[in-house]
């Protein structure tokens, strides 16, 4: 199953919603309007609009999430990695490296995750 896009504003809402599932959308939109300054009305139309795009669901005002945090991070790198870097992962990991100072803690991570 392919990930649905998530544009910025839709994926800080969705991270309100991932750590608050199951919720109300009464209750999603008190916390929109505390953490995004988002309008009820704002919030209702971002609910609609991910619903329709099987991003989470809406059942009798309970919203769920249908895709996970990990599962939309993985979408959003894959789809960088081939449209900014051709599908390369070693010329990411390279831009990447030279515009971080990795520590050599994080460097002997990168080598136990790439020895896996």
């Amino acid at each position: 199953m392919s990930v649905p896009k998530i544009f910025e504003s839709e994926y800080r809402f969705c991270l309100i919603l991932w750590d608050n599932e199951p919720i109300s959308s009464s209750k999603l939109a008190v916390l929109c309007k505390e953490q995004l300054g988002w309008s009820r009305t704002t919030t209702y139309t971002v609910i609609k609009r991910l619903s329709e795009r099987g991003v989470l669901t809406n059942e009798d005002g309970q919203i769920s999430s249908l895709v996970t945090k990990q599962e939309v991070q993985v979408s959003e790198i894959d789809e960088m990695m081939d449209k900014t870097f051709e599908g390369s992962l070693p010329a990411f990991i390279a831009a990447f490296a030279k515009r971080q100072k990795l520590s050599d803690k994080d460097i002997e991570e990168i080598r136990r995750i790439i020895e896996k």
